[in-house]
């Protein structure tokens, strides 16, 4: 059977889908971003890019020049690809269980578009057992070539770890790995072939143990703050030529659309028994409280003007998606404090800029480290609060 496309990506606009789908067209495929978000269609459309994503736009420029890659606001355009991509966002639940049942009745409403020729590849991070409901759902009445492999990337530099990350994959038939491997062998360093189960917990255990060590090293600072110690001459002592302790990172927020939920989907999948999971969450959920705090042991907060520089949920992005930075401007202004916010990146109406910070605010609290922070002066009259310490 003939495809108009090489690969189709469910969900290709967003930050998962249209970096992978650029990658794709670089390597002179034919990809079509198949989403429904009209806005970032025509944006992607005219060669530039919705969010920061590292080095992407020339190759975005490039594929869309040469016709490699498309852009379709139809679900049609799902029945026109030989491999299909689903990249969309997996949501959960206030209390952040997967809504499982959501993205399979999303599952369901694809089939229509679907055939058994074609390869099936879930992209997006999913609950534990999830791939085995798609099958099902999908139906046993076709010996559909399923196929998880899951991304691994960092934000806003997936083009280059596109290329140099190994791609785990996984299938439910000896096609669907031999034809996914041979999909990613195109863009990947390598391939990883695992099970389907090992598979759903390589990529959720990755997330959950960077977002433990990241707890690991935010408790440590709030016991060395607790002792007036600087946790980063601690940590220089520890992880200076000793290889043991040198994966420990420096304390800030940790945060994103990724590392919680992933963290708290293993808590779910294991019925509450993930308290290592439990503790995490506690340390780094409440590091803005920890922060405010210790303000107030200082001085009063009532009435003092106080500035957030960094908005987004790391640095040098524009994503602000579970941000821990807008919880502290919460808690700040809960406690009485007049809060300003700004971002590099990052579009609202409400945040200033940094140069308007550092003029009104008493306190300024650097939340998101990037670049731009440790290039200022900042006067000696501020109370600065830098846990990144990119200041110095």
């Amino acid at each position: 059977m003939a495809y108009k496309y090489d690969v189709c990506i469910v969900g290709g606009l967003g930050h998962i889908g249209l970096p992978l789908g650029i990658v794709f067209a670089s390597k002179g495929m034919k990809v079509c971003l198949q989403d429904i978000n009209a806005e970032s269609a025509e944006i992607v459309s005219n060669g530039t890019l919705p969010f920061v994503e590292y080095e992407a736009e020339p190759l975005l420029k490039e594929s869309l020049k040469n016709g490699n890659l498309s852009i379709s606001l139809d679900s049609h355009s799902i029945s026109e690809a030989k491999n299909i991509i689903i990249a969309i966002g997996t949501p959960v639940d206030e209390y952040m269980n997967s809504k499982t049942r959501q993205f399979l009745e999303f599952i369901s409403s694809l089939k229509k578009h679907l055939n058994p020729d074609q390869l099936i590849v879930i992209r997006s991070s999913i609950a534990p057992n999830a791939c085995e409901q798609i099958r099902r759902t999908l139906g046993e009445d076709h010996n559909w070539k399923l196929s998880y492999c899951p991304e691994r990337i960092v934000q806003g530099y997936a083009i280059q770890e596109l290329k140099k990350l190994p791609q785990i994959v996984a299938g439910y038939s000896d096609d669907a790995v031999e034809e996914a491997s041979e999909l990613f062998k195109r863009i990947s360093s390598s391939i990883i072939v695992t099970s389907i189960k090992e598979a759903e917990l390589a990529k959720l255990f990755a997330n959950s143990w960077r977002y433990i060590q990241f707890a690991i090293a935010n408790q440590f600072f709030m016991i060395c703050e607790d002792q007036d110690v600087n946790y980063d001459n601690v940590r220089h002592a520890m992880v200076e030529g000793y290889e043991r302790a040198a994966q420990l990172p420096s304390a800030g927020f940790a945060a994103g659309p990724c590392l919680l939920k992933d963290t708290m989907q293993i808590s779910s999948f294991y019925q509450g028994g993930f308290h290592l999971g439990h503790s995490a969450m506690m340390i780094n959920e409440g590091l803005p409280n920890f922060i405010v705090n210790q303000l107030k042991s200082k001085y009063s907060l009532n009435n003092r003007k106080v500035g957030i520089l960094g908005m987004a949920f790391k640095a040098n992005v524009d994503d602000v998606r579970d941000s821990l930075s807008f919880r502290l401007s919460k808690v700040l202004k809960f406690s009485g404090a007049e809060v300003i916010c700004s971002d590099e990146f990052a579009e609202n109406p409400e945040f200033v800029s940094k140069e308007e910070i550092i003029a009104k605010c008493e306190t300024v609290i650097i939340a998101a480290p990037h670049s731009v922070y440790s290039e200022i002066q900042y006067p000696d009259h501020i109370d600065l609060i830098d846990i990144w310490k990119i200041s110095q």
